[in-house]
Parts: structure tokens; sequence; C-alpha cells
């Protein structure tokens, strides 16, 4: 198969599964070109791109259900968005970026698995704001540097720190991935250059995916995902 064509299904799938929990999808997408071989300097702009197109019709949606409260993450956001920028703008070389990556996506993996099967009682973000500053502030500058959005390492923390419903946990998620990605390509907009032919394919793959979804399907979850 193609390679393009076959990115385009890979995308599609990661953004069906991740946009059911609020996410982006740019681990998957970076899972994805990683396999295929795609270079480090088109793949990291290539999944914030991506990312933010999903994030916001992601974080539209769960706003709509009731999800989003954007003044319960602002400590994040406070610590997240600088981190993401600066984070951005480092390009780090493929021997280095490319073992961060995986890393990040192991470490996603064995966070999701312990708090995905905890049923919680739904409530909005409350972190404290030290917390939630020097949190935020880490997670968008490890975003920034691979790519992510760092949803991946929020929604793990809000439900293990007792911060957040499993559905606002979702909501709050979407939001923060959609400004640490567009901090992150900010970042290094010189990056955008890199963005490879099949962009608009992509785009649209990733689209389908997350726009089919109904706005308030976020209400009809299970209790735990």
């Amino acid at each position: 198969m193609d390679q393009t064509l076959l990115l385009a299904l890979l995308f599609l799938a990661a953004a069906i599964l991740y946009g059911s929990v609020g996410h982006a999808g740019a681990s998957g997408y970076l899972a994805a070109m990683a396999l295929v071989g795609i270079a480090p300097h088109v793949m990291k702009p290539t999944a914030l791109v991506l990312n933010i197109l999903v994030s916001t019709i992601v974080t539209i949606r769960f706003a709509r259900a009731g999800y989003v409260r954007p003044l319960a993450i602002l400590p994040f956001l406070i610590g997240s968005v600088p981190a993401a920028f600066v984070g951005g703008a480092l390009t780090l070389p493929a021997n280095i970026y490319r073992p961060i990556v995986g890393g990040v996506l192991l470490v996603a993996a064995a966070r999701f698995g312990i708090t995905a099967g905890r049923a919680s009682e739904e409530f909005p973000p409350r972190p404290p704001w030290p917390a939630g500053m020097a949190s935020g502030a880490g997670i968008g500058l490890l975003a920034g540097l691979t790519g992510t959005g760092g949803g991946i390492f929020l929604t793990p923390l809000l439900l293990a720190a007792g911060w957040a419903g499993t559905r606002f946990a979702a909501g709050a998620s979407a939001a923060f991935i959609l400004a640490n990605s567009m901090a992150g390509l900010a970042g290094n907009i010189g990056s955008v250059g890199h963005l490879p032919a099949a962009i608009p394919l992509w785009l649209g793959a990733v689209a389908a995916a997350d726009g089919s979804r109904h706005p308030h399907s976020a209400a009809r979850w299970p209790s735990c995902w």
C-alpha cells in the first residue's frame, strides 16, 4: 500500500480512538510515522498540525456537552503554554528525539493502564495552583519537545490525583492539548515548511473521524474508559 494512504488510514484510526477520550491523537500519529520511517523533522510539525485540528473539534464537542471549564484548568495552562513554546523551539537530534518519543508512548500507555479502570465521581478540575502550574510546565515542555499536546499525561494525572472526574478530565485534556499544540508549533513556526504534500489528505482523514461524532456523545460514556 502507498505510504501516504497507509498513514491516512493509521491517522484515521488514531483520531477515532483518541478522540473518544478527549485526546487529539498525537502520540498515535507519531507512532504511525515512526513505523513507516518518517524523518523526525517532519514528524513533529505534522503531529502538531493534526493535533490542532482534532483538538479543536474535540474541545468544541466536549464544551457543548458541558465538560470544558477553561478557568478550572488555568493553573495548568499558565505553566504549560510558555513551556510548550520553548519546547517547540528546540530541535533534538534524531538519535535523541526517537528514544524520547518512544519513552513518552510507553510511559503514557503504562499510566493509562493504571488509571483507566478507575470509576470516579464527576466534578470539574480542581487542582492546587502551585501543583497545577508546576505539573503543567513539565508536561508542556515535554509536549513541545516531542510534538504531542500533553493530554496523555494530564488525563492520568487528573484522575490519579483526584483533581477531576473522568469526563471533565477528558474535556480539560482536549482544551489543554489545543493550547499546547498551538504554542509548540508557534515556538518553531519555521518547521511548517517541512510539512509533507500529503497533509491536506491527512487533515481530511482525522477531521472525518472526529467530525462525525455527536457533540453530546461524551455524556453517554461509561464512568471509566
